[in-house]
């Protein structure tokens, strides 16, 4: 169940709740317990969804999920105050450093990072035309909500807040929550692994976080920006702050968008793992228990290590096995991203050299079966250049009729252009006479071990 907090001290959030009663069936009660102010008075309920009106600024609103039906997650129908222009956009709440603006100093709520993902895609699906999406860093109160929570928000000024179109879009992207969990699914095989992040450094509208979230599988937590982490203070003197981060996040792993090395060796200490924006794309859709035991046996992300697609979803046993080096050159050096593609579709995973442009000498599959598949699929990179390729059990022969400058020689070709014709399989007249290529050329054989 999802509480939905309103608050008539905020005009936007006035806006959406009426646009929230007319987009959906609601059913209305009285809760005489509390005062109308406090989350009593007339409550609305609808499939999922139960929704209170607070007197009170959101931000000043602490332990207010007592006030719901024990819910899984709270959203916070908001404004959002900027010189940002029509914005829409979602955050967690907490502060890292002094409480400026409500909650408690150096103190961090229960993040939603999954439901967070989920209705940021919302946003843009729902989004007035002029109206942009984003996400900000982690930055005001309450510290204390008693569940996960979220802000949703519409902004940036008056004229936004007082826009129709707008509130109803807000709206639309809360009830498409209904069923969200407020995390993502643990993941088989490791206790504590969810694709759930940590931010940290950036500005306050955390672009390379929002591009993690829209582009890959992974959602994000609490985020502090640089000024955020300035309001921290020293990392090793705030471990307790850092690990409020991570533990009010779910998340295991971080994102650092800078140079912070204080901040590297605090959260090291901690236990917890930094990683890039390679890794985390490098491991969308495999399974993270699978992807560590990769990484283990054949090589880091960070090194070049690339999951082809039998890993999506994958999370099964592996082989390590070595790309045969002559047939993978002739392949790269025929096709490299033919050569790419056939790997990609075979291998659990492969090794990469040169900034990852090529396909490196080992690869990670399910059995020996898929081993002799990967050298079938290097074979029919071969089959674009060479006419006949036959795949033995120890090795590949490739044969093909080819230009030889001796028998062109022969016939009386200078060398030259007229060479360059024939190599390519066209005719060329010498002295009145016509020479085809099939008259200057001889099969060759090439012989790849596997």
């Amino acid at each position: 169940m999802i509480g939905i907090v309103v608050s008539t001290a905020d005009r936007a959030s006035e806006h959406i709740h009426e646009h929230l009663l007319e987009v959906a069936d609601w059913t209305t009660t009285r809760d005489e317990g509390r005062s109308p102010g406090e989350g009593g008075g007339e409550v609305s309920r609808t499939d999922g969804f139960e929704m209170r009106v607070f007197d009170d600024w959101h931000l000043e609103l602490d332990g207010v999920a007592a006030a719901f039906d024990d819910p899984d997650l709270v959203v916070f129908a908001s404004r959002h105050s900027g010189e940002t222009g029509p914005l829409l956009t979602a955050h967690h709440t907490g502060n890292f450093g002094p409480a400026e603006y409500g909650g408690a100093d150096r103190d961090l709520a229960r993040a939603a990072p999954n439901a967070h993902s989920q209705v940021l895609d919302a946003l843009a699906e729902h989004a007035p035309a002029d109206y942009e999406v984003g996400m900000e860093c982690t930055h005001h109160g309450p510290t204390d909500v008693g569940a996960p929570s979220l802000f949703v928000e519409v902004g940036s000024g008056p004229d936004q807040w007082d826009d129709p179109d707008a509130a109803r879009a807000v709206a639309q992207a809360i009830l498409d929550l209904r069923g969200v969990m407020a995390d993502a699914p643990r993941e088989d095989g490791e206790a504590s692994a969810r694709r759930h992040l940590v931010g940290f450094d950036g500005n306050h509208y955390v672009p390379r976080f929002e591009r993690i979230v829209r582009e890959t599988d992974w959602a994000v937590g609490h985020i502090a920006a640089d000024w955020g982490l300035d309001a921290l203070g020293d990392p090793l003197e705030s471990e307790d702050v850092l690990r409020a981060a991570f533990e009010e996040s779910a998340a295991d792993y971080a994102l650092i968008d800078g140079d912070r090395p204080r901040l590297e060796r605090a959260i090291d200490d901690l236990g917890f793992e930094i990683v890039g924006e390679s890794w985390l794309r490098a491991v969308e859709g495999v399974p993270l228990p699978v992807a560590r035991r990769v990484e283990n046996r054949l090589a880091a992300i960070d090194d070049g290590l690339r999951f082809g697609e039998p890993a999506r979803g994958y999370d099964g046993a592996f082989e390590i096995v070595d790309i045969p080096g002559e047939l993978l050159d002739e392949a790269q050096g025929i096709d490299r991203e033919a050569t790419r593609e056939a790997v990609e579709g075979v291998a659990l995973a492969f090794t990469t050299e040169q900034s990852a442009t090529l396909v490196g000498d080992r690869a990670a599959v399910v059995d020996s079966e898929d081993r002799d598949a990967l050298v079938e699929a290097l074979a029919d990179v071969l089959r674009m250049d060479y006419d006949e390729v036959t795949v033995g059990d120890d090795r590949v022969v490739a044969r093909k009729e080819a230009f030889d400058p001796g028998l062109a020689a022969e016939a009386g070709v200078p060398e030259g252009p007229k060479f360059g014709k024939l190599a390519s399989g066209q005719a060329v007249e010498v002295d009145g006479e016509r020479v085809e290529p099939g008259e200057v050329s001889r099969e060759r054989e090439a012989t790849f071990p596997v």
